[in-house]
């Protein structure tokens, strides 16, 4: 009989202890499944949020970090903001030469706790996400247009939590992430819906930059308005046609952007190259490179977390398999008279080392082949709500390479903690165990 075979039946013989030792095997697999999976998710979640541009150019409050955090990925409101004229320069003026493409945003406002970004049409037209995936809308939807000011364009998971569709009307609300801030009276209407991107685009509301500009300037008319009711109405006369040529003067000279979305022209890589040491020279703007920010903060940040997480995931199996030990070693007490006849019949020492081994590796093997698929198991059973949170799709046949790894690793260890119990088998006195019939 192969000797696998008899291994197997000495499993089977110890059923109850058997499976539940396999199962601490599964648990500790599954942690590791489940870790590799997530650090996977996270950084496709981060390094696929790459949307057509290359560079972004911003105001010099705060750090690089935060103009990605904020510009990016929508994670925190912007620390300043720069000059229209940046964007001008940028387009059509002195650095137009180096650039493909330039993107004004502007963003301050949220609905429902969802950022809103202020932008042009072209947003959606000359850039492409994920490399080279055009921007495509829901049935029934368009992109906003140049001269709609007040239309809007909304992210498919926004759509979704917040119950949006084409046609729908909402205010904005001044503030970033749905804090504080007073709703503006103006209404946008929604014109198209993203189809999903896997980036954080799914979770942004897009508003014509030209409405979006008007509010503030309504804002402060307002507010000047409300000055002038206290000075008596003759004076509030005079000075409100001053408000129409104010406006003007004001949508000249005091359009104000939180960043520039820049794609730079690569057919002379010297000087796209150049360019953001050049636009850097600008006074209070900077220039960040979002590719090299985030791989500075996914390898310095969430590179530590992924170790830190499978090294307690390695510990679990590790404890595992001391438990597999502590189980088959203390059978070994119950086996004596099992092994002696297995001697007597002719078995080599070295035959009953190699079963009580092979014992080992099996229920290491077979915990870890259940671990595996509790582990995808739970990434299928939770694949909605990492969408939802993420809007990285992910199912449960996602394997990942490095999972090969888990095969060697549990033989490797199911040989470890199997020795000390083999040695026992293998220097089991046969006479001795015979005569006491146990």
């Amino acid at each position: 009989m192969p000797l696998w075979k008899i291994a197997w039946r000495s499993i089977q013989h110890r059923a109850v202890a058997s499976v539940l030792t396999a199962f601490s095997m599964a648990l500790g697999v599954a942690l590791v499944v489940a870790v590799l999976v997530i650090y996977h998710v996270l950084d496709r979640s981060f390094r696929r949020s790459s949307q057509g541009y290359d560079m972004i150019v911003g105001s010099a409050k705060g750090g690089p970090l935060e103009l990605v955090l904020s510009t990016v990925y929508y994670l925190q409101p912007p620390r300043g903001t720069i000059p229209y004229q940046v964007y001008e320069e940028l387009h059509h003026g002195q650095f137009a030469t180096e650039v493909a493409a330039a993107i004004p945003v502007c963003i301050g406002g949220s609905y429902a706790g969802y950022p809103v970004i202020a932008t042009v049409p072209e947003m959606f037209e000359e850039f492409r996400y994920l490399g080279d995936h055009p921007y495509e809308f829901e049935e029934n939807g368009r992109n906003f247009r140049d001269d709609a000011p007040f239309e809007a364009v909304i992210g498919a998971t926004v759509a979704r939590k917040a119950g949006l569709k084409v046609g729908d009307t909402f205010r904005i609300t001044h503030g970033f992430g749905g804090q504080g801030g007073h709703e503006h009276p103006e209404q946008f209407t929604i014109v198209g819906v993203l189809k999903p991107t896997g980036t954080p685009n799914d979770r942004g509301i897009f508003v014509n930059i030209e409405g979006f500009w008007k509010l503030h300037l309504h804002d402060q008319h307002s507010s000047a308005s409300s000055e002038e009711e206290t000075q008596g109405e003759e004076q509030n006369t005079a000075t409100g046609s001053s408000h129409e040529e104010s406006e003007a003067t004001h949508t000249e000279n005091e359009k104000l952007l939180t960043a520039v979305l820049v794609k730079r022209d690569w057919t002379n890589t010297a000087k796209a190259l150049a360019l953001p040491q050049l636009v850097g020279r600008e006074p209070g703007v900077q220039c960040v490179i979002p590719a090299e920010e985030v791989a500075k903060l996914f390898e310095g940040l969430l590179g530590n977390i992924q170790t830190v997480l499978l090294i307690f995931a390695v510990l679990i199996v590790v404890v595992a398999g001391i438990g597999l030990m502590v189980s088959i070693y203390n059978s070994m007490s119950e086996r004596r008279l099992e092994i002696a006849i297995m001697r007597a019949l002719g078995a080599k020492r070295t035959t009953v080392m190699a079963v009580i081994l092979l014992e080992s590796i099996l229920l290491s093997l077979g915990g870890g082949a259940f671990g595996v698929c509790l582990g995808h198991g739970l990434i299928g059973a939770f694949s909605g709500v990492i969408f939802e949170e993420t809007g990285v799709q992910i199912s449960a046949l996602s394997f990942q390479p490095i999972e090969l790894v888990l095969v060697p690793g549990l033989i490797i260890l199911a040989s470890i903690v199997g020795y000390l119990p083999a040695l026992i088998a293998y220097r089991t006195d046969v006479a001795r165990a015979l005569a006491s019939g146990v």
